[in-house]
């Protein structure tokens, strides 16, 4: 199966339809008046259609085990066709769209089996998504394509030679997924002096964000937050939380990083941690969704 290892859980839900068509009005009639041979035509293909959802996941190779937390299903007459729509809901990582489908499918051919004695003419048609959302496509901010990012790696030993930066170019990495240019990349040692200097001269020279690395641990010479904190004119306490929550769920160490985020004018400034996975974890528990700040930052109003 794909790995979704990466993602972060969201609301997700789907809309699917399955369209049963009988081929003569005495069909239509004995299932309103609960006069087929088999029982209940709807709550019979209700209770088929709820099992069909709980089971998708063993019946296609690929489709993730995931917990449905709502599963709706309808039915509407319109002559000699019923529509049948399922919709599902869950707070997961992927989405719901095959478990919908899936659904529909199976009360679609219950219907068909229970129908079939009275009539040989059923037929099922238009199995489709109808609409889905909670994708990482309805979070992904459109407003801005022109931000500007400045990234600073905080680290004595590499910037003395000692070792090379893999936490900067992860960042980097990630920011250009993301449409952000990179007006800048440094590595400067873990001085509060250095690190303030930085943080004003890109903030005067228009960055729109300017993400640190490193220097958020507990050791002595970890003072990328003391350093941070005083510059900033706003705090963003949930970006903290996020990464944090993120990381946790992953290891156990990382309620010890003190990941800083927070503005100065309308410029973002994160504080990562420096270890290569630390800083990659936690711009994928944040981006592209914190880019809707520019919006916010700019004055419009949240969706």
């Amino acid at each position: 199966m794909v790995d979704i290892t990466h993602k972060t859980s969201t609301l997700r839900i789907a809309t699917a339809q399955a369209i049963v068509k009988v081929s003569k009005p005495e069909t239509i009639e004995a299932i309103e008046k609960g006069t087929v041979p088999k029982g209940d035509v709807f709550a019979m293909s209700k209770a088929a259609g709820l099992l069909g959802v709980k089971k998708t996941p063993e019946l296609l190779p690929d489709c993730h085990p995931l917990p449905i937390e709502y599963t709706g299903i309808e039915y509407t007459i319109n002559e000699l066709e019923i529509t049948v729509l399922v919709t599902i809901k869950t707070i997961y990582k992927t989405g719901v769209e095959v478990e919908a489908m899936h659904g529909a499918s199976v009360v679609a051919l219950n219907m068909y089996d229970m129908l079939k004695p009275i009539d040989k003419g059923v037929e099922i048609h238009h199995i489709k998504l109808l609409d889905k959302k909670g994708g990482k496509s309805d979070y992904k901010d459109k407003f801005r394509r022109d931000l500007k990012a400045a990234v600073i790696v905080c680290s004595d030993s590499i910037s003395e030679g000692k070792k090379e930066d893999r936490a900067g170019k992860v960042i980097i990495t990630k920011l250009e997924a993301c449409e952000v240019d990179i007006m800048d990349y440094i590595i400067i040692p873990d001085e509060a002096e250095v690190i303030q200097e930085k943080a004003k001269l890109y903030q005067k020279q228009g960055a729109d964000l300017i993400i640190y690395t490193g220097g958020t641990g507990l050791s002595q010479r970890d003072v990328t937050p003391e350093a941070l904190k005083p510059l900033l004119n706003r705090t963003i306490p949930g970006i903290e939380e996020a990464i944090r929550k993120y990381g946790q769920d992953r290891m156990p160490y990382a309620m010890l990083s003190r990941s800083v985020a927070g503005t100065i004018k309308n410029t973002l400034v994160l504080a990562l941690p420096g270890s290569t996975k630390g800083a990659k974890e936690s711009m994928d528990s944040i981006f592209p969704e914190v880019l809707h700040v520019f919006r916010i930052l700019k004055g419009a109003r949240h969706d």
